[in-house]
């Protein structure tokens, strides 16, 4: 039964790819009254950079004005993040990067992607900034608390952590971001603050450092303020003509719906976890088909996910092992140890298992404690059990005859017969045993039981 609700689920995944977002408006090819307005929301991963990059090439396709990149976004993924911005820096389209609405944020990897748009924009009441990679969070020479290097602090100026690899992995993003404010003529010197110290601005102030080009309210007034402008696009130079252009909201297809379910962290580990049981429950019960199906297909699902997020691969194993030994309990009951040893392992596994601190990506603490407390639960009954097997009276095999009551048949004391539980037993006796008396087994030679009257096991 529970084999079908599995398989109930995995659909259910599919059915709320395909429906949870409304349908994209239609766009009719050649249209060049249209700017396509796309939402990048929460954080940037794969299904962020896979939907921008299918909305440049919509934009391309169908001749729109520009492409507005509508962000609220906490940060992501260094690898998604390059993607997009490699998808913008090639867009024959202007891309218009904004920051909305009242409230949004453009932090450490929607910096960079604000950087990257030919039009930068921010509605009132929004913020940028906080670009410091996010990796180096907590390693030696730096203030965790602001991600910024203690000598750098004391000493008022630029300098290194002391330890070779962050001062590789801030430089190169230094280096990165003042590229990308070059490309369009944006503060640059800033762009540094903000990957080296954390810095952030309001909207009202980026746009007086230069920053960003101009704080607006809404999607319509940005393409009105932007109308007539000279970017610099793959193509060369284009000049915006934006005024009274119609935005069309693209909504993501159902494959990025789909994407952005199955690489969120919590969904890929849970999906895991169905796919090994799954194929635990198939192997245990050959034959059952179900199970090992919708395992088979839910570890898939759950691998190609991995293989898109940032995994330690020390927290899979670990996991594994927990998962094993939790098994091993179950068909090796060794009254707790394996299983305690696992349901540790699994816990501190799925801890570790996804090795990034941006918000978003990580693993929801209480879903893996459910988990953990599900799994010590399961692991307590099979143990409960076990102890009471191992309590209860035998009732099969040679140990169940002794201390059984038959009645003796003749031929005591030495040889002589007994019949119990309906079959007649060769058996002897040191004591004189009288025919129809009853007797008690307490011992066994072979198919000879050994047998005495129940007066003399008193006695004893």
């Amino acid at each position: 039964m529970w084999c079908r609700w599995l398989a109930c689920l995995i659909l259910a995944l599919l059915a709320v790819a395909s429906v949870a977002s409304p349908a994209a408006q239609p766009i009719v090819p050649g249209s060049k009254g249209e700017a396509l307005v796309i939402d990048v929301e929460g954080a940037i991963g794969p299904a962020a950079s896979a939907f921008v990059e299918k909305a440049i090439a919509r934009a391309a396709s169908t001749g729109a004005r520009a492409l507005v990149l509508r962000m609220d976004t906490p940060g992501g993924l260094d690898t998604s993040m390059r993607a997009i911005v490699k998808a913008i820096i090639a867009s024959p389209v202007p891309v218009v990067g904004f920051v909305a609405p009242s409230g949004a944020r453009a932090a450490s990897a929607g910096t960079y992607i604000l950087y990257a748009c030919h039009v930068a924009a921010m509605a009132p009441g929004t913020n940028l900034g906080a670009a410091t990679p996010v990796q180096i969070g907590g390693l030696p020479g730096l203030d965790p608390e602001r991600k910024k290097p203690k000598d750098e602090e004391e000493s008022g100026k630029s300098a290194g952590t002391g330890d070779a690899s962050t001062d590789k992995l801030v430089n190169d993003a230094v280096a990165y971001i003042r590229s990308l404010a070059y490309l369009h003529g944006r503060n640059a010197d800033w762009a540094e603050q903000a990957v080296r110290g954390a810095a952030s601005l309001p909207a009202e102030e980026a746009v007086q450092l230069g920053v960003i080009d101009l704080v607006v309210a809404d999607v319509p007034t940005l393409l009105d303020a932007i109308d007539g402008r000279l970017v610099r696009t793959s193509a060369g130079e284009v000049r915006l003509a934006t005024a009274g252009a119609t935005p069309v909201v693209l909504a993501p297809d159902w494959r990025t719906r789909l994407l952005a379910i199955i690489s969120n962290p919590n969904i890929a580990y849970i999906l895991m976890l169905i796919g090994i049981y799954g194929l635990i429950y198939e192997f245990s019960n050959p034959g059952s088909v179900l199970p090992g199906v919708v395992g088979a297909v839910s570890l898939v699902l759950a691998l190609y996910a991995f293989q898109l997020l940032p995994v330690n691969y020390a927290g899979v194993a670990l996991m594994a092992l927990g998962l094993a030994l939790m098994v091993a309990e179950a068909f090796l009951p060794s009254f707790g140890a394996l299983g305690i040893g696992g349901v540790a392992a699994f816990v501190v596994g799925s801890l570790i298992l996804i090795d990034t601190d941006v918000p978003g990506l990580g693993l929801s603490v209480p879903l893996v404690l459910t988990f953990a407390l599900a799994s010590a639960l399961l692991l307590t009954v099979i143990i409960g059990m076990a102890i009471r097997a191992r309590r209860r009276a035998v009732v099969s095999g040679s140990e169940q005859l002794i201390g059984a009551l038959g009645e003796a048949l003749g031929g005591f004391p030495n040889a002589g017969s007994v019949h119990l539980r309906g079959e007649v037993w060769t058996a002897r006796s040191e004591v004189p045993i009288a025919p129809g008396q009853q007797v008690r087994v307490v011992g066994r030679d072979g198919l000879t039981l050994i047998v005495a009257p129940p007066s003399d096991l008193k006695e004893v």
